[in-house]
């Protein structure tokens, strides 16, 4: 992605308008940053109703400004003709001679694919170009671009080509809440986290919210997890064996109705003013992986520092793939050697002798420069030429 981003006019960043501050990728902030870019927030139609909350829609802005938020349902055609018309007036400014290119990007499964398919659709008429689906995971590769605006001589406008990108996650969830807001809304496969866990959350909040009426049908306002999904079971039908309600399929269908808007539209983070600025300042954290990746690199910038120190020139100090290079010559020397040094000494001794010597040439050649190293190579290569 950051190879194509020379070549990129805007970047279209989705988030998920019931998760506005949990679905933000603090990797956009990093690999973004001073690009000209356009906050859109999609699935606006299942985080309220009647088109939107205003009043929260207005505390999303002031988190942004002054860059420009838009918010969208991607059925809604009013929606979509004012993010095309956006992208309309930013190529005009731009006066490009081979069109303007926009790439979007987001969280998994936050509506990147769906958004492309509704703007081809109102800007050129024609069917969707992009893959969709309810589970995350399903744009794979970066696209090439889609035409959403076609050229018009009128205005000088050589067209809008939308790159559509696979969703990027955050590396590391720290927070158990943000883990299962991103779940029930989709953005992690069903698989990882149990469906009821994320039913047991999901009644939570809308015994918060006071909307128990949404599933009145199925049961009496309840804060048990297990007497809602058995009821549900037994209203849907949902049974295994002997009768007893199937609890995995109940649940993960509670879930999809959610998501469908059938259980409740409402936004699960708290919207308020200095929210963003408030995630922000979290702590994301690392993985162990990554804490082990990163305690290698800081090994290695202090053993560079330590030869600064010492008044070793900086370019004499081997790099990573001086280190690679010298290693894998190393190796393939080190297995002639083992051969004529065992024809040599036979294998009694042979052990002790490689230990006292090999691995003192290892050493040696890595505390020096990458001439010096590969005169080192060569004057080995003569010395182990078979008696």
């Amino acid at each position: 992605m950051k190879t194509m981003l020379s070549s990129i006019d805007l970047i279209i960043e989705c988030r998920d308008y019931r998760v506005p501050l949990t679905s933000r990728n603090p990797l956009f902030e990093e690999s973004l940053a001073g690009r000209e870019r356009l906050v859109v927030y999609t699935k606006r139609d299942l985080g309220s109703k009647g088109g939107g909350d205003k009043f929260k829609e207005e505390i999303i802005k002031s988190w942004h400004a002054p860059s420009p938020v838009l918010f969208c349902n991607h059925h809604s055609k009013q929606d979509v003709k004012n993010i095309l018309s956006f992208t309309k007036d930013y190529a005009l400014h731009q006066q490009s001679l081979t069109g303007s290119r926009i790439m979007i990007v987001g969280m998994p499964n936050v509506g990147k694919s769906s958004l492309l398919n509704a703007l081809r659709m109102a800007g050129v008429h024609r069917k969707k170009a992009a893959f969709t689906g309810a589970q995350p995971g399903v744009t794979r590769k970066i696209a090439s671009g889609v035409k959403i605006v076609d050229p018009d001589p009128e205005t000088g406008v050589e067209g809008v080509y939308l790159v559509d990108t696979p969703g990027v996650f955050v590396p590391y969830v720290p927070d158990a809440e943000s883990m299962l807001k991103l779940a029930l809304v989709g953005s992690v496969k069903d698989t990882i986290i149990a469906p009821t866990l994320l039913v047991d959350y999901l009644l939570f909040h809308i015994n918060r919210l006071g909307q128990e009426r949404v599933y009145r049908e199925y049961c009496e306002p309840t804060n048990e997890v297990g007497e809602f999904i058995d009821a549900v079971a037994r209203k849907t039908g949902r049974l295994g064996k002997g009768g007893v309600p199937d609890t995995e399929a109940t649940a993960l269908w509670i879930v999809q109705r959610w998501r469908q808007g059938a259980l409740g539209r409402f936004i699960l983070d708290d919207v308020v003013d200095g929210g963003l600025e408030g995630k922000m300042r979290e702590n994301v954290g690392v993985s162990l992986n990554q804490a082990k990746k990163l305690k290698k690199v800081a090994q290695v910038q202090r053993a560079r520092s330590r030869g600064v120190e010492t008044g070793v020139p900086q370019a004499e100090i081997p790099n990573q793939d001086h280190l690679n290079t010298t290693m894998t010559i190393l190796r393939f020397e080190e297995v002639k050697f083992n051969e004529r040094l065992r024809l040599l000494v036979g294998n009694k001794n042979h052990d002790c002798i490689l230990n006292q010597k090999w691995w003192k040439v290892k050493l040696s050649l890595l505390a020096l420069s990458s001439v010096d190293r590969l005169n080192v190579l060569n004057g080995m290569k003569e010395w182990k030429q078979p008696l």
